[in-house]
């Protein structure tokens, strides 16, 4: 009743005292008068200027003046000197509200003096209200409820709720809160004091909350928020951004309704450094067997809660030298369930090695509007928006979130093989586990790092299905791509993006390397069954990176250099091994005249080589490109760069097609006139050597030959070639003379005995000729010589058989060891040849 009659009695003197009179021929004047037993103060003084406004005073009592102080007992006249006082001034109504000595005004606070008979300013509203130490003071926010915002935020129709408390004389900052939120009660210990700031348009009467005295809540204060359906919250710890009490609690209640669920996100925290306790949060869970369930503040909180519950920060005794900062900002979002939320999925990453799995948010715009959150749980309680599983353990996840493709799934795994002999010819399957594939969000990356021994072995990439390169030229369209690029320090080596439907065989790369498999469409998995990638460690090569493509002709092969848009490392180099098929013609063309290239030290270069002739053609990447060419067997392409100027780039495109080789009717009109002359010729020849044969015979002993007869020259069921020429003589056949038999005499030592010529031996190549690129500068090595040389037909000769007319016979060890083999050199001064 006595509350009831000071309202009233406020009201009155508000009417009697507040007056607002036009003296002629000026601007407004205001009159204000508080009675002496009144505990209210009302103070105008200047605001923030705008800039360049024109000047403004009060004037009081004929006097200007920038401050009017009105007190209990006073009365004032005053006026303005402009006509928009609401730009230049505010003012400040203060009740100081003690509780201890006098009974407190209990229920809805108004607002007073009357808010229609204040200058139209901006106003502050502040009650100041004092409890006993016992004694707890409760805020109600009815409608509209209260939302926090942070330090230097503002409130949209500009409203705004300060609400501070005390811990002996220090005042504590609980919070700024606008309208329309989820805040709904605040109970502070001992005292309160809320400021209400107000634009000088808006109309209320009312201050928007009540006040009641509770009992005792043993903590700093105690703050609820209401949820009646979808929505989420953001609330911060006192003092925030500043340090939390010493050693003080302070609790958030949340009203959930039964059909939702709940989860809580740290959105930012720090420590203090404790001397004594420690900091934690504490949850009041429905349900829950271990209440009150204790977390540290770096860890998961809890997600996915049915019905309301509680949250405590308490802080801890802090170190005197060094008491750090503890503050708290945390989310808490409300959203309905769905059918995901009660289905727990099994990852089982036990037999992993160096392996995690990270589900994460897709990125998206900012909204204004309300989302729903998407939370990852783990064993359906530990819930946030991220979680990272690692190798070596079974984890068990349920998801609660609206729509999950909003989240997305990024998996790396390291493959490491460090000992050379071991690791040497070892192969890889980079395969994505079953257990990966079964969860319900979508795969983004799945990354697979590659390491060996440095400088030791090298890394080939084969894929089941042939690759394509991704290019301006020609995109890749489909479900998922491979991105390769070096890995570890100072191999910043982008190789490029390709995908499934190309002609890359085979990519080489010279040291560690990245592989991301990334898909781009939920329909990967189907095309991924079809396609696998297996690395297999080799020795190691020179090249940062060596391509073995085999075109096709139905469509044209795009390949660039790596690092595209960053162009080419420095003194680095890179091949292309192309095949030709045997019955096509290849043609090799650059998409542009000039590279742009300036080389500050060294050289850029490219090598094109044939890898059946081995001829070389050099390019110098400073000058003009080659024009198109082509190839028709299997040849190199290497591209070598130097150390550019800056700002200068190596970036090559090119192009390989294929078409069916043809031949040109003129070269085959040459080709049969040209064999048909040298047949001729040939003929001739033939029967000029059989001429000359048979007079040498005639004139001088046997021929100089060796006959072995063991040697079978004949070639079953060979059909006859020349059936009805030179039956009668055996001077058609051919041999290679055998230096022994001729010049055996030479090779006697002092002894009579035979000595063993050393002659150099033609051995076939052994080593690797299509697997290494061309080198800038490469070995000559010898070519050996052979020499054809014709010998007498001997006596044993069968004219009739049907061996071929040219034969080619070879010594035997036994003929060349048996009976005297020291044959007279022919005379120098040989009988010259009479004709016939």
């Amino acid at each position: 009743m006595a509350s009831q009659s000071c309202g009233v009695t406020l009201t009155l003197l508000g009417v009697l005292l507040l007056g607002a009179a036009r003296p002629p021929g000026g601007a407004e004047a205001f009159v204000l008068g508080l009675p002496r037993t009144t505990n209210i103060t009302i103070l105008i003084k200047r605001g923030l200027l705008p800039l360049g406004a024109n000047p403004c005073h009060l004037l009081v009592s004929g006097k200007l003046s920038t401050t009017l102080l009105i007190k209990p007992g006073d009365r004032k006249e005053f006026r303005f000197t402009c006509h928009n006082p609401e730009a230049h001034f505010v003012i400040d109504v203060e009740r100081n509200i003690d509780c201890t000595s006098h009974p407190c005004p209990f229920g809805e606070f108004e607002l007073q003096p009357v808010i229609s008979l204040l200058p139209h300013l901006n106003r502050t509203f502040i009650w100041d209200i004092q409890a006993g130490k016992s004694t707890s003071l409760e805020l109600v926010f009815s409608r509209p409820r209260l939302r926090q915002i942070g330090r230097g935020e503002s409130c949209p129709d500009g409203v705004t709720y300060n609400i501070n408390g005390h811990i002996g004389a220090t005042e504590v900052r609980i919070g700024t809160f606008c309208s329309t939120g989820t805040v709904s009660r605040i109970k502070m210990q001992e005292s309160v004091k809320i400021t209400l700031h107000l634009p000088w348009f808006d109309k209320r009467s009312h201050s928007g909350f009540s006040m009641s005295s509770q009992s005792s809540i043993k903590r700093l204060c105690f703050i609820e928020s209401v949820f009646e359906g979808e929505g989420s919250a953001t609330l911060m710890s006192a003092n925030y951004p500043f340090s939390f009490p010493e050693d003080e609690l302070m609790t958030w209640q949340f009203v959930i309704p039964a059909h939702l669920r709940a989860s809580v996100s740290f959105l930012q925290f720090n420590n203090s450094n404790c001397a004594k306790k420690e900091e934690r949060v504490e949850y009041y869970i429905p349900g829950s067997t271990t209440n009150p369930e204790v977390f540290r503040l770096a860890d998961k909180q809890p997600g996915n809660m049915a019905g309301n519950f509680n949250l405590s920060l308490q802080g801890c005794d802090q170190d005197a030298q060094n008491p750090g900062i503890l503050r708290l900002k945390f989310q808490v979002l409300v959203q309905c369930p769905h059918n995901e939320s009660n289905i727990t999925y099994e990852v089982d990453l036990s037999k992993e090695q160096a392996m995690s799995v990270t589900i994460e948010p897709r990125p998206v715009k900012l909204s204004r509007r309300f989302v729903p959150g998407c939370f990852v749980c783990l064993e359906s309680r530990t819930c946030s928006t991220n979680l990272t599983l690692a190798h070596g353990s079974k984890h068990r996840i349920s998801f609660l979130c609206d729509d999950l493709t909003r989240l997305w799934m990024n998996v790396e795994k390291t493959i490491s093989c460090t000992n050379h002999q071991y690791c040497h010819r070892r192969s890889y399957s980079l395969e994505v586990p079953r257990d990966i594939l079964q969860l319900p969000v979508q795969l983004h990356d799945f990354s697979w790092k590659l390491l060996g021994p440095k400088d030791r072995l090298s890394l080939a990439l084969v894929p089941a299905q042939k690759l394509q390169q991704h290019t301006q030229e020609r995109f890749c369209n489909s479900s998922f791509s491979y991105l390769v690029a070096g890995t570890g320090p100072g191999q910043d080596l982008y190789f490029g993006s390709f995908c499934a439907g190309g002609s890359i065989e085979q990519i080489q790369v010279k040291q560690n390397v990245l592989v991301t498999l990334r898909t781009f469409a939920p329909s990967f998995q189907q095309d991924l069954s079809r396609q696998a990638l297996t690395v297999t460690f080799i020795p190691s090569f020179k090249e940062e990176g060596i391509f073995t493509v085999t075109p096709d002709m139905k469509s044209k092969v795009y390949l660039m250099t790596p690092n595209w848009e960053r162009g080419l490392p420095s003194l680095s180099s890179v091949s292309w091994n192309i095949s030709v098929p045997s019955d096509q013609v290849a043609y090799l063309t650059f998409l542009k005249e000039r590279t742009g290239l300036v080389c500050q030290t060294g050289r850029a270069f490219m090598i094109i080589q044939e890898q059946r002739t081995k001829a070389e053609q050099f390019f110098s990447l400073e000058e003009a490109l080659p024009k198109s060419s082509s190839h028709h067997h299997n040849f190199w392409v290497n591209i070598s760069n130097c150390s550019p100027v800056s700002g200068k780039k190596l970036d090559l495109l090119f192009q390989v097609s294929l078409t069916w080789r043809t031949l040109d009717m003129t070269v085959i009109l040459i080709a049969v006139v040209g064999g048909g002359a040298l047949l001729l010729f040939a003929l001739g020849l033939i029967i000029c050597l059989v001429k000359k044969n048979r007079k040498k015979k005639m004139n001088k002993g046997p021929a100089i030959g060796i006959y072995n007869g063991n040697i079978n020259t004949q070639i079953p069921m060979q059909p006859k070639k020349f059936p009805n020429v030179q039956k009668d003589h055996d001077a058609h056949v051919y041999a290679v003379i055998d230096d022994t038999m001729v010049y055996g005499h030479l090779l006697q030592d002092s002894n009579g005995s035979f000595v063993q010529p050393e002659v150099d031996t033609y051995r076939p190549f052994q080593g690797p000729t299509e697997d290494c690129p061309p080198s800038f500068l490469l070995p000559y090595s010898k070519v050996p010589t052979i020499k054809l040389t014709t010998k007498e037909s001997s006596p044993d000769f069968n004219p009739e058989s049907d061996s071929e007319p040219y034969t080619f016979s070879h010594p035997s060890k036994q003929n060349g060891s048996d009976g005297n083999t020291d044959i007279p050199l022919l005379d120098a001064h040989e009988p010259a040849e009479t004709g016939e």
